[in-house]
C-alpha cells in the first residue's frame, strides 16, 4: 500500500485510485487493517480530488470577460 501523501497527485490520478480504493472496499472482502489502512487512503484522495475542483472554479471564476463576454485574461482571486 502505498503512502498516505497525494500532494502530488493530478485530479484525473487522485480520482483514479480513488475509485480503486472505494472499488476493493465494497467488494467486502479485505481484511480489517488493510480496510482501514484504504479508507484512510480514500479519506486523502476525497480531499485532494475537492482540493483540486475548489482550485480549479477558482480559477474559472477569475476569467474576466469583455463587453462582448469575450474571455479577455483573469482577476487576482481576492478581488484586489
Amino acid at each position: 500500500m502505498s503512502d498516505l501523501n497525494v500532494d502530488g497527485m493530478t485530479f484525473e490520478q487522485a480520482m483514479a485510485e480513488l475509485e480503486r480504493v472505494v472499488g476493493r472496499l465494497e467488494s467486502g472482502d479485505v481484511p480489517l487493517e488493510e480496510s482501514i489502512a484504504l479508507y484512510e487512503r480514500g479519506a486523502a484522495l476525497k480531499k485532494r480530488c475537492e482540493d483540486k475542483l475548489k482550485e480549479a472554479e477558482e480559477k474559472v471564476a477569475a476569467i474576466t470577460l469583455d463587453r462582448d463576454g469575450q474571455p479577455v485574461g483573469t482577476a487576482p482571486l481576492d478581488g484586489a
